[in-house]
């Protein structure tokens, strides 16, 4: 049996680009990160340590966010696809 390392996600070029993207829709619907914060019931500081790389969000964290922005996780995760691909 094979397996393949994963190293920390955070620290990969593709996690850069999930952050980078959730800051350009935020800012895109005109929130600020307390307005962001207010939506999800957290603190400005909590989208503030996500968006420059200090904390990692997991997939149900994400969901949230993107359900405050009125956006589905799928339009996110398409956004994000084409933002890897370097189709933006």
């Amino acid at each position: 049996m094979s397996f393949v390392k994963i190293k920390k996600t955070i620290h990969a070029r593709e996690y850069h680009k999930v952050i980078s993207l959730l800051r350009e829709c935020r800012e895109a619907k005109g929130l600020t990160q307390k307005n962001l914060a207010d939506k999800i019931g957290s603190d400005q500081t909590f989208i503030s340590k996500i968006e420059i790389g200090e904390r990692r969000i997991d997939i149900i964290e994400l969901r949230q966010i993107c359900i405050a922005m009125k956006m589905t996780l799928p339009e996110f995760i398409e956004k994000l696809e084409s933002h890897l691909k370097g189709k933006k």
